[in-house]
């Protein structure tokens, strides 16, 4: 069973992650120092130690400690000391590949428009695919790896923003700077036959649809049979010897 941390320790820890390294844990402050506490909790509960973590250890901290190092504004969260947070300011000191995650159901349209920001105001890549990974799996669980070239991006006039040792920003990458895995190929549709119009009949379950021509047939079958039973009799009729009137007994008289 996993020790939990005290109100203090789980202070400290929040607020190193919060005012110093956020992008240590794939996570990106905007321009006031503030984080989605929903997603902040996601990249917590990712460390081992700190799984337990949800919204109310948080609250315990702002209401057991004097001077919470952290505050929240609505569903967002921020250090209170925010000195050492890395500045996102453009840069060209850039890795030649980086990567980043869209969506399964999105890849389809990424390929048509490009990657386009998600859930924050900037696309978020990384400079090894395994961070890439774990920040799109708070989104997907299966999400599709894209590959960045930075030179080509830049030659087409996007600019990009340091956003911690290992993470970049950027407004959006454009199609023929990325590549991605190649989409699965859809199965031809198999393209029944109509049946002819005097065939297409309606099915009902339990039942069965009878046609004219069946009645027709039916009702001469019928009629035959009818002839030959009715002619045999009269034959046999024919064959019998038929036997003399018997007197009237003397007592009937």
């Amino acid at each position: 069973m996993v020790k939990r941390k005290s109100a203090k320790q789980l202070a400290k820890f929040i607020a190193y992650v919060l005012g110093r390294k956020p992008g240590e844990f794939g996570l990106v402050a905007d321009d006031n120092g503030y984080i989605k506490i929903k997603e902040f909790l996601k990249a917590i509960c990712e460390e081992e130690g700190f799984r337990y973590v949800r919204r109310s250890h948080i609250d315990e901290i702002l209401v057991s400690l004097t001077n919470p190092p952290i505050e929240i504004h609505n569903n967002y969260i921020r250090a209170i000391y925010r000195d050492n947070l890395p500045q996102q300011k453009p840069t060209q000191n850039l890795p030649k590949l980086l990567y980043t995650c869209v969506r399964k159901k999105a890849y389809p349209l990424v390929l048509v428009k490009g990657i386009r920001p998600m859930d924050f105001n900037k696309v978020i890549l990384s400079s090894t695919p395994q961070m890439a990974e774990r920040i799109g799996k708070r989104k997907d669980q299966s999400p599709v790896l894209l590959t960045v070239q930075t030179q080509k991006s830049m030659a087409q006039g996007i600019i990009f923003y340091a956003a911690g040792e290992t993470l970049f920003l950027a407004e959006s990458i454009h199609i023929g700077c990325f590549t991605g895995p190649s989409l699965p190929k859809q199965k031809t549709p198999v393209i029944k036959q109509e049946a002819p119009a005097d065939q297409a009949l309606p099915k009902y379950p339990g039942s069965f649809i009878v046609e004219k021509h069946n009645i027709d047939d039916r009702k001469k079958t019928y009629q035959q049979k009818k002839k030959r039973k009715k002619a045999a009799w009269k034959k046999e009729q024919k064959g019998k010897k038929h036997k003399p009137d018997r007197e009237r007994p003397p007592w009937r008289s």
